[in-house]
This record gives structure tokens, C-alpha cells and sequence, in this order.
């Protein structure tokens, strides 16, 4: 096998050396014969990846990288420009790709939550049970809670600002979105939302808008409105 692609690999990702003089057909089939002879090492890893030693056009980029998917179980989720790879580069461009990802994913969690009870995840959460007062529920992204959600809720940890919190019950002693915090009111007209003496028990929605965060029954109106 000739040397028209070289594969060096770093903690986060590849670098693909192609030999500028090489025909293209020529280093499509030595690419695929490569990553399918290394496809049990690389294993399933999720990894970012650069093209160097010759520029290529967008077209003969996914055209590489299709033939890295059919030859191996590698997932490729960011290319590196090729005059700006590092290894550092790799981690950060690796990282912020992974953070989308999980932000459009999420896990679960069944049972109740009493108080003292601490739930804290990187992801989307949906918790099947109840949340209740003394209990802390803390997500990066979004939080759902099919039952009573009656304590601390932090949802955006991270900074996202579009993140919100949907519970059947939505009653919680304090709520925060990002950067924003809100607390129940010891009166009415304190905060965005109130509790009244006679609760109605239907699925709510809490959102920022602005520098408030609310609490609206859910609809299809405001679902359309959340960005996801």
C-alpha cells in the first residue's frame, strides 16, 4: 500500500495527511482500506478530524468522509480547518460539538426526589416521579417533570438561556434559567408567577423572556415559540 494518505491520531481526533500529488480515486480507496484495517482500534469513538497536505473542495470532504463511515464505526463530528489544527484546537472544536449534541438529548430518571435529595445532570433530564420542596434538580439543558415539581430547579446551567422546565405540577420554591432566578413570592405581585390557595394541577411551562422568567400553562402556542 502506497503512502498517498497517512492517518496520525491525537487525544481528540485525526489528522489525514493526503499526498498533494496523489489522484483522488487513489486516495479515496487508500482511505477506506486504512480505516477499515484500523476500524476495530478506532473503535466507535467520537472524534474530530483535519485534512492536510493538499486543499480539497467541499464535495471531495464528504466524499472522505462518507467513505469514513462505510469503512469504520468512527463518528466524525467536526472537521478542522487545516491550517489551524492542534491538538488543543481538536479538544475545544470536540468538546463544543459534543455539548450540542447532548443539549439535543437527554436521559431519564424514575422515582420521587425528597428533600435534601440533589439531582445534577449534563444533559436534558425528564424525571418520572416528584420533585419536592427540598429537593434540587440542576441541567444544563432542559428539565421535564412528569409528576409535582415543588422544590429548587436550575435549568440552563451552563449559560443556555433557551433552556426551559415543563412539570405536570409546576410549583417550585425556587426557579432558575441561566443567569436568572426567581423565588416563590411571600405575597402576590411579588414574582412572574403566584401560588394560589387553590392549585390547579395542570402542566406548565417555565421560560425566560427578557431578564423575567414565567410560567404559563402549556400550549400548543408556547411550544411553538421555544427554541429547541
Amino acid at each position: 500500500m502506497s503512502n498517498a494518505v497517512v492517518i496520525k491520531g491525537t487525544t481528540y481526533g485525526f489528522s489525514v495527511f493526503i499526498d498533494e500529488q496523489a489522484d483522488f480515486t487513489v486516495i479515496c480507496k487508500e482511505l477506506g482500506e486504512k480505516f477499515r484495517e484500523s476500524s476495530k482500534f478506532f473503535g466507535d469513538a467520537k472524534m474530530a478530524i483535519s485534512f492536510d497536505g493538499r486543499p480539497l473542495s467541499d464535495e471531495q470532504q464528504r466524499q472522505l468522509l462518507d467513505i469514513i463511515a462505510e469503512n469504520s464505526e468512527v463518528h466524525i463530528v467536526c472537521v478542522i480547518e487545516h491550517n489551524t489544527e492542534t491538538e488543543e484546537l481538536h479538544r475545544r472544536s470536540l468538546e463544543d460539538r459534543l455539548q450540542v449534541l447532548e443539549g439535543a438529548t437527554g436521559q431519564f430518571y424514575k422515582g420521587n426526589l425528597r428533600s435534601g435529595q440533589v439531582l445534577e445532570t449534563e444533559t436534558s433530564i425528564i424525571i418520572i416521579g416528584d420533585v419536592n420542596q427540598g429537593a434540587t434538580v440542576t441541567s444544563k439543558g432542559n428539565i421535564i417533570v412528569l409528576g409535582a415539581l415543588l422544590g429548587n430547579v436550575y435549568a440552563g446551567a451552563g449559560g443556555n438561556q433557551d433552556a426551559f422546565i415543563v412539570a405536570l405540577e409546576l410549583d417550585p420554591v425556587q426557579i432558575r434559567i441561566a443567569d436568572t432566578i426567581a423565588r416563590a413570592p411571600d405575597r402576590e405581585g411579588k414574582m412572574p408567577w403566584k401560588r394560589s390557595k387553590e392549585k390547579t394541577k395542570e402542566p406548565k411551562i417555565a421560560f425566560r423572556s427578557g431578564e423575567n422568567i414565567f410560567i404559563e400553562p402549556v400550549s400548543r402556542t408556547v411550544l411553538n415559540d421555544i427554541k429547541l
